[in-house]
């Protein structure tokens, strides 16, 4: 695993890459991008893959932030709140999340395992008045539960949660696997506000994002196994949405893929991982269940479509 730094009372702090090269992060393995920019910075929310092989399983037992001026350099953060926090979640399945700022407070949508009085994977939600935390549970319960959705018979269906904010102040959060859904949120943001509605598209596997340039609305999410990233377009939040196709590739030796895109003075970037990190100073190498963040810029079509991202080692430049 990674370099662990010096621990303050406050933060354990992991160093980072300072380069425009990908992966970006390269002293701990990172996954399921999530960014945000808020005051002219990106902040980087990632899971932390612990896993001591890549032949078993997923090990994830917090949340890592990291945040950059330039797309390039890149500044750790440390963890910002453990699966464990949430008390009624079990441990290492810290898994997909997704921050937003409404008001002055932000909001840390989470996924995470239920204890056994609710079984299945949950969406919880934290707060902190700081980017970076620290964050606590919210309500002290889990924001969506296994037994509310039956659209698949996994449990693992209500995973990795995305919200979008829209001009007026209304707020959806999109989540599912194998079964694409989303809900209106309470201006509280803490609270559903209507009934758990699905969403028509094509070979939808998970990793639901949302975003908007001009009057279009983008859904973007991982499809099929391995995962690509596909996406489709909307003039509406509520569709119908328009399959427009593949937007990335399968990821190297991951299986999974996760993005994250975002505009940051005046240009777009596509935020996904691999498992592409090679060994470093005797040190693991990356791969399926020891996954890395890496950038690419995004370019858009005349006719508003996107273009098919192409993954690089070389990464986004100043």
């Amino acid at each position: 695993m990674g370099k662990r730094l010096l621990c303050t009372a406050f933060a354990c702090l992991f160093a980072s890459a300072a380069s425009a090269d990908n992966p970006i992060i390269t002293d701990v393995f990172t996954a399921d991008p999530a960014a945000m920019v808020y005051n002219d910075t990106v902040y980087l929310y990632t899971g932390h893959d612990e896993a001591p092989n890549n032949d078993k399983f997923f090990e994830m037992h917090d949340w890592l932030a990291f945040s950059s001026t330039d797309m390039v350099n890149w500044k750790a953060h440390g963890p910002i709140m453990k699966g464990v926090d949430f008390e009624w979640a079990v441990p290492g399945f810290a898994w997909a999340s997704h921050m937003v700022e409404k008001d002055g407070t932000f909001y840390f949508y989470t996924t995470v395992r239920h204890d056994e009085t609710k079984p299945g994977f949950a969406i919880g939600v934290a707060t902190s008045d700081s980017p970076t935390g620290p964050f606590k549970d919210a309500i002290g319960k889990a924001l969506i539960t296994d037994d509310m959705t039956t659209h698949t018979p996994n449990d693992w269906d209500d995973i990795d949660p995305a919200i979008f904010i829209e001009e007026n102040g209304d707020a959806y959060m999109f989540f599912g696997n194998l079964m694409p859904k989303y809900v209106k949120l309470k201006d509280n943001m803490l609270e559903l506000d209507g009934e758990i509605k699905t969403i028509d598209v094509p070979n939808y596997t998970e990793a639901s994002w949302v975003h908007k340039k001009g009057d279009n609305y983008y859904f973007s999410y991982a499809c099929e196994f391995p995962e690509k990233i596909c996406y489709a377009m909307s003039k509406s939040i509520h569709g119908p949405w328009e399959y427009k196709g593949i937007l990335n590739e399968v990821a190297g030796n991951s299986e999974t893929n996760h993005q994250s895109i975002i505009e940051y003075k005046g240009k777009s970037y596509f935020i996904y991982h691999t498992g592409a990190l090679p060994p470093k100073d005797g040190k693991a190498s990356g791969g399926r269940f020891r996954r890395s963040v890496a950038v690419e810029p995004l370019y858009y079509n005349q006719d508003g479509t996107l273009k098919r991202v192409i993954m690089t080692t070389e990464g986004v430049q100043k």
